[in-house]
C-alpha cells in the first residue's frame, strides 16, 4: 500500500479460496472488509484519529479469485467531526468491480493509551 502525492492510497492485492463466496469469485463481505479498510487508512494516513461510522458499498462486477485486484480510497471531505472516503476495487483492466463511501468520525478517545495515540486530529 502507498499513497501518492495526491492523497490517493493505493493497494495491489490476489484474493484466495478463504475469500471465496459463489464459485470462483469473492464473497461480498471480503469486499466490504476490503473497502472498509483502505477507506480508513486514507483517513488515518492523512494524520485523523478515526473509527467508522457507515460504510457504503455498490458491487458492479464480481471480484474473481487467483487475480490481481487494485483498491483506490480517497478521502472526499473532511468536516469538523467527520471525514468521507470513496473507495473502489478495480479488476487487472481499470473496470470498476466494487465501490464504496464510508463516514469515518473523529475519535481520538478510544485511541489514547494505544499504539496510535501519537496520531492527530
Amino acid at each position: 500500500m502507498f499513497v501518492d502525492d495526491e492523497g490517493v492510497l493505493t493497494s495491489e492485492f490476489t484474493l484466495n479460496e478463504t475469500h471465496q463466496g459463489p464459485p470462483g469469485h469473492a464473497h461480498g463481505g471480503a469486499s466490504a472488509a476490503i473497502l472498509d479498510e483502505v477507506m480508513g487508512l486514507v483517513v488515518w494516513a492523512a494524520g485523523h484519529t478515526v473509527l467508522a461510522a457507515n460504510i457504503n458499498i455498490n458491487y458492479r462486477k464480481p471480484l474473481p479469485l487467483f487475480q490481481p485486484l487494485i483498491a483506490e480510497a480517497r478521502i472526499s471531505e473532511v468536516g469538523e467531526r467527520k471525514i468521507i472516503s470513496e473507495g473502489r476495487i478495480m479488476l487487472a483492466d481499470s473496470t470498476v468491480a466494487v465501490e464504496g463511501s464510508g463516514v469515518y468520525v473523529i475519535a481520538r478517545q478510544f485511541f489514547e493509551n494505544s499504539l496510535f495515540s501519537g496520531v492527530h486530529s
